[in-house]
């Protein structure tokens, strides 16, 4: 393209030029490359005509660009009614034979060059949209845009830096690939004469004015035709190497990859409806696909500057019921029932407008995967920058400030320093304070932490979990934390949470639950967890393995492993009431066996 714009210096000829005395003459000291029908210099030609080629060329990309990849990103996003009405769209887009519609828009607009690529683009794009929409797809479930999400990041910013940095290199592959095709494209119609432009040359009429005389010689041919393969290659190795480039970036960010509890009163009617709770979820049902119940009734509160911690084994549904009173169920997962009130506001009944309201300023999130909460594309500066900007409107020195103090809040000794970094470059307990960062940037009054400290060694995790206290201490927030680790909630909660195949099996404060459980399920996960095991003693193990949600049974569902399940647990469904020590289970031996201290520890 440079030397296409330099052409009027740089070419021996004017392109028009003509010396019938060396009409098609091979190449020599005067014409480098010869000279065509009409004794022009074939190179000046060939410089001359390098802006329209390409031009026309990049006027179908633009416009392939524009309508496939934000309609792409849209699709994959938002998914739904909207992701269909644009595949369909797509796909009866490319059943359509594109060069039919192409002689008719040459035929209706007199040749116009413009016209014949801006129909090209139209008719490529679809390609593009299914492309973009699958890597989109794959990338809405990464943390970081949870991450952003939850804190308060609109759908458009998310899907204009996010989604479309990640699929950066996809896009370029295919915009590579197109834009080599439309080249030829245009070469082929301006060959055939379908194509006109006055009296500048392009690459394609210069090849059909030179296979009319191809019987004579065919070396005109040689130079136009070469140009073209030789720009197309060059096109699509260029896709490849930022491809490579895009690729290894992802592939290394991979690799780098106390105080004094209330007690619920001790009456049988388990009332959630007193004032002082902050977060009150009840009876939250979630489903897959409308059919199986993956959690059943998650009932707990969190009151303000409390930290509530919800603990089970894998698989009893505690991310599931993070995500549901988020309101960021993954596709498939339905809310089926209960309500999530924050602040006095219904979530749920509210819609999604009302989680918008809350979402970073009213609650925050971490999320358990510290390095892949953020992306790999944007500097922990531009992460802090987009969440602040999103709540507040300062100034740049004020914004500035704002991001260092928010790091420096988290513990980072240097901020300036760590601001300029990517992801990648920072370690996963740094990365996961940063995460701290961005959840605090909105001034939340509740953070949910889910596991926050699961992929960190001992050592950071301790540190981790000072920090959050600190916070809340400093602070006055709340903080819902889903661990399985009783070290954990020993050392950071108030109260417990204890989940059993989707639903809630035990509350109370944590000096009650340890020493005093009134579950079975929570008597055995405290055996069985080294943290919180008197040393040198043997670890219990809970036989057999949580029920697979649609196989859960009737009544107790930890029924088949407990040891102390009579007929009575299975005859129906259990509700949560409260016992005299002030938890809440649904275990309706519980009263007897604490009588004979079989669950004290």
């Amino acid at each position: 393209m440079i030397l296409g714009v330099l052409a009027p210096v740089i070419a021996p000829f004017p392109a028009g030029k003509q010396d019938l005395l060396v009409t098609l003459t091979g190449p020599s000291s005067t014409h480098w490359l010869g000279a065509d029908t009409l004794g022009r210099d074939i190179l000046s030609r060939l410089l001359y005509a390098t802006v329209p080629s390409l031009g026309y060329a990049l006027v179908a990309l633009a416009v392939f660009l524009l309508l496939g990849v934000p309609l792409g990103i849209i699709a994959g996003y938002r998914g739904g009614r909207i992701d269909s009405i644009i595949s369909r769209v797509a796909e009866i887009a490319m059943s359509i034979p594109a060069v039919i519609i192409l002689l008719v828009v040459l035929a209706v607009f007199s040749s116009n060059p413009v016209a014949a690529m801006t129909t090209l683009g139209v008719l490529g794009s679809p390609g593009l949209i299914r492309v973009v929409r699958g890597v989109t797809l794959v990338v809405r479930e990464e943390a970081f845009v949870t991450a952003a999400t939850v804190a308060g990041v609109k759908p458009v910013n998310i899907m204009a830096t996010h989604l479309v940095r990640r699929a950066l290199g996809s896009i370029l592959v295919q915009a590579s690939v197109f834009i080599g095709a439309a080249l030829v494209v245009q070469a082929a119609l301006a060959f055939l004469g379908l194509l006109s432009d006055g009296d500048r040359p392009t690459w394609g009429g210069m090849i059909g004015e030179a296979s009319t005389v191809i019987s004579l010689t065919s070396w005109p041919l040689v130079p136009p035709g070469l140009i073209i393969i030789l720009t197309v290659m060059a096109f699509g190795l260029l896709g490849d190497a930022i491809r490579d480039a895009t690729s290894d970036e992802s592939s290394t960010t991979v690799r780098r990859r106390r105080r004094t509890a209330t007690v619920v009163p001790a009456t049988e009617k388990l009332d959630l409806h007193t004032e002082g709770h902050l977060l009150k979820v009840h009876n939250l049902q979630v489903s897959l696909d409308n059919e199986v119940r993956l959690v059943d009734d998650a009932t707990f509160t969190v009151g303000q500057g409390e930290i509530v911690a919800v603990v089970g084994e894998s698989g009893c549904g505690k991310s599931v019921t993070a995500l549901a009173t988020l309101g960021l169920l993954p596709p498939g997962l339905h809310v089926g029932g209960g309500s999530v009130i924050f602040d006095g506001v219904d979530l749920l009944a509210g819609g999604p407008q009302a989680y918008a309201a809350v979402r970073g300023r009213g609650i925050g999130y971490v999320a358990q995967d510290a390095l892949g909460s953020l992306d790999p594309t944007h500097t922990i500066e531009s992460h802090l920058r987009e969440v602040i900007l999103r709540h507040e409107k300062l100034s740049s020195p004020k914004l500035k400030e704002r991001t260092q103090e928010l790091l420096q809040q988290v513990q980072i000794t240097d901020p300036g320093r760590v601001l300029k970094l990517y992801p990648h470059e920072i370690s996963g307990g740094m990365a996961q304070r940063v995460n701290i960062a961005l959840a605090l940037a909105g001034r939340p009054r509740l953070i949910i932490a889910d596991e926050p400290t699961t992929a960190l060694d001992v050592t950071v995790q301790a540190e981790i979990l000072h920090l959050l206290r600190d916070l809340q201490r400093s602070t006055q927030m709340s903080v819902l934390i889903i661990t399985h680790n009783w070290g954990v909630v020993a050392d950071i909660a108030d109260r417990a949470v204890v989940m059993y195949a989707g639903e809630v099996v035990e509350m109370g404060d944590v000096y009650t639950v340890f020493k005093a459980p009134r579950f079975p399920y929570t008597a055995a996960l405290l055996a069985a967890d080294p943290s919180v095991s008197p040393l040198g003693e043997r670890l219990e193990t809970i036989p057999g393995r949580v029920p697979a949600p649609g196989n859960w049974p009737t009544g107790c569902r930890f029924a088949g492993r407990c040891p102390f399940a009579i007929d009575a647990c299975v005859d129906g469904p259990l509700p949560l009431r409260i016992v005299p020590s002030g938890s809440v289970t649904r275990c309706i031996r519980a009263e007897e066996l604490a009588s004979e201290g079989v669950l004290d520890r």
